[in-house]
């Protein structure tokens, strides 16, 4: 039993319904920062249990889908670019879009896949869609391993360029955040987004200069391209592996800029959704 004195000297907190837009909570965020390190661990091991090849899933999806594009995009439709081997051309652009991909279709179910925890106990909500996120890194890791043979196998030494590679991955994953945060919001109201999301990645990849260099658009029309957040992530990466001259100068600023309004905006429509979520859920 508490006394009457120490209850007394207890703070009081009063918990109020949000109304209209609210803060993003990045205090809260900081504070279960401990939860979110947990939320990610779950998720990675999770991910591959019970599985025969476990964690080699991370590099037989990318490698796999090199083959095939390398087949059928850069010898029989003649896609491949100059002067690099399409192989690695592909590879190096499917190692930040798989990550990228899966970050969102991930992310997008992460709210209705923990809907037992939601409705019990509180926590920042935007800790699932993050966490999620970040257990994509490992797969990253082990994909992006994959290149160091590639490189030696076809004679292609990377350049200093490829200190880069952290940044690139920094905005794929806000890029990835931005979209997960919208998706897995709309997700919880409209049930349908769950088989929206598989058509959207699909064609989203075809529409990134991932399996095409993007030099086969025309300069006119290459700030098009930019508007697809993911364009300078992919081209920023094979622009720091395959040491390319020019650098993805325009397309990447482009996409910057789409990033961080896809970022800012998914969070403020996150939080104020937020509340709803622990009933429709």
């Amino acid at each position: 039993m508490v006394s009457k004195e120490t209850a007394a000297e207890l703070p009081v907190i009063v918990i109020k319904p949000s109304h209209g837009w609210v803060s993003l909570g990045l205090r809260s965020l900081w504070a279960y920062r401990e939860l979110l390190y947990f939320l990610t661990w779950r998720d990675i091991k999770v991910r591959y249990k019970q599985t025969a090849l476990g964690a080699a899933w991370a590099v037989i999806q990318p490698f796999m889908a090199m083959v095939v594009f390398s087949i059928f995009l850069g010898r029989m439709a003649g896609l491949a670019p100059k002067d690099v081997p399409y192989p690695l051309f592909s590879y190096a652009g499917l190692v930040p879009w798989t990550f990228f991909a899966n970050g969102v279709s991930l992310s997008a179910n992460s709210l209705v896949g923990s809907q037992n925890l939601l409705k019990k106990v509180y926590f920042p909500r935007m800790t699932l869609p993050i966490g999620t996120i970040l257990s994509g890194g490992v797969d990253f890791a082990l994909a992006f391993v994959v290149l160091v043979p590639m490189h030696l196998y076809y004679r292609y030494p990377p350049t200093i360029n490829v200190l880069w590679i952290p940044l690139f991955l920094a905005l794929a994953f806000g890029a990835a955040l931005g979209v997960g945060l919208w998706l897995s919001a709309m997700n919880v109201l409209f049930r349908d987004v769950r088989y929206v999301v598989p058509f959207l990645v699909q064609l989203w990849l075809f529409a990134t200069p991932v399996v095409w260099p993007s030099d086969r658009i025309p300069e006119a029309y290459r700030s098009l391209i930019g508007l697809n957040p993911m364009a300078g992530v992919v081209e920023g990466f094979q622009w720091a592996l395959l040491g390319w001259d020019r650098p993805p100068g325009l397309l990447l600023a482009l996409s910057v800029a789409v990033t961080a309004v896809l970022l800012v905006s998914g969070a403020f429509y996150f939080r104020r959704m937020e509340k709803t979520f622990a009933d429709m859920v």
